[in-house]
């Protein structure tokens, strides 16, 4: 079957997850992805063992799994034996992808003005901390940038510390528009003929991360994005609630009807008629009261019950499900969310996360996971940059492949 993105090459000059995972979303819709990586050691994630001091199995996920159906080729950019096969490369290529310093970029030669004359068609993507503009150009990381936008001081109760969001969130919201960012010029080339460049930063895509509640601090409403105490919102059948089992969320407009559903859920008919919650604005005013009798109520029963009474009602609502309930759930199976893939390392069967986008005609696949350092390195040579067998020993002996 056909691959949304087949015929599309993309050189993939990046190292650990937001360069990385912006590649392999391109990858898994079948852009050919090839992955430069320097000689000795290559992408540093290829090291990881563990996250956090957490090991993480036998294999190493982190970088097969972001790194899935990409070729390998390994080049020492440092030398200019090495940059003449990367030109060689973006003459024959779609995309030119780096979350690389810029600085470094450019002492390589690899800069923006270089490859466009290389190859006026390129789209020349980067991935940087913070952004081209404005002068900041300190090293970036997942937590340090979500600790600037102001998404780690909206979570938590008041008066705790602030919460991180965890799980490399930004790096992959950051990939996801990169990706987006280069099929908007791919699809702009189509018109023009002419490439460009574009930059996804960690910082840009956090902060459009933030929203709603970042867009409504820049409307004016100050306290809206500050941490709230669950026990005091303004609408608590929108809340999250203690059982004996799972927390749970209820999600529920603060209408009368919808309130007069909840109290029969809970069997707490005193509730319905208690004179300080018979109004929408009542409700809110005596938010901490009311708060505090569906919690008791909630408490008596385990989520099980909870969900079963709630649904009964036809409120809606969900347990706060950990990651091993997660991996159970069939919904994300049978979307393809999660999915199995054969695994070299380990030589079995391994689970992965899946594709998050679901394409009726043109689907994406997970044909193989990370490659191995380097291993398509002179096949791609030979094959698509038409070098000799003598010119690639040339290059071996001066260090510029290994």
């Amino acid at each position: 079957m056909a691959r949304a993105l087949e015929g599309i090459r993309v050189i993939d000059l990046t190292v650990w997850f937001q360069g990385p995972v912006s590649a392999q979303y391109l990858a898994d819709f079948g852009a050919e992805v090839v992955k430069v990586e320097r000689p000795q050691g290559g992408d540093q994630a290829r090291g990881v063992r563990s996250i956090k001091s957490l090991e993480i199995g036998d294999w190493n996920q982190y970088f097969l799994v972001i790194n899935r159906n990409k070729k390998s080729i390994a080049i020492d950019l440092r030398k200019p034996e090495g940059q003449a096969i990367l030109y060689r490369l973006v003459e024959k290529s779609d995309v030119f992808l780096s979350n690389l310093a810029p600085e470094v970029l450019s002492a390589w030669n690899l800069g923006y003005e270089k490859l466009a004359g290389v190859n006026p068609r390129l789209i020349y993507a980067t991935n940087t901390g913070y952004g081209r503009f404005g002068g900041v150009s300190k090293p970036s990381f997942d937590m340090t940038v979500q600790a600037l936008t102001g998404i780690m001081a909206r979570l938590g109760e008041p008066g705790q510390p602030p919460i991180y969001l965890g799980m490399g969130s930004g790096d992959a919201y950051g990939g996801i528009m990169s990706a987006l960012g280069i099929a908007l010029a791919l699809y702009q080339r189509r018109r023009t003929g002419r490439g460009q460049s574009l930059d996804a930063s960690l910082y840009g895509a956090q902060l459009y991360l933030a929203a709603p509640y970042l867009q409504a601090f820049l409307a004016g409403h100050r306290e809206s994005a500050l941490q709230h105490s669950r026990r005091d919102v303004e609408n608590p059948l929108w809340n999250l609630y203690p059982t004996q089992g799972k927390w749970v969320y209820l999600c529920e407009p603060n209408e009368d009807a919808r309130f007069a559903a909840l109290c029969r859920a809970l069997g707490e008919p005193s509730l319905a008629v208690d004179a300080r919650f018979a109004s929408t604005e009542g409700r809110r005013r005596d938010c901490r009261a009311l708060i505090g009798a569906i919690e008791a109520a909630t408490s008596k029963r385990d989520h099980l019950q909870l969900m079963t009474a709630l649904g009964a009602e036809g409120l809606v609502a969900s347990p706060i499900n950990d990651f091993a309930d997660v991996i159970r759930d069939e919904q994300a199976w049978q979307n393809r969310y999660f999915m199995k893939a054969w695994c070299e390392e380990v030589q079995r069967e391994v689970d992965i996360r899946g594709l998050p986008v679901t394409l009726s005609k043109t689907p994406g696949e997970v044909r193989t996971l990370g490659p191995q350092l380097g291993q398509d390195t002179e096949i791609l040579m030979m094959e698509l940059l038409g070098y000799e067998w003598e010119e690639i020993e040339a290059l071996k002996a001066k260090g510029a492949i290994p």
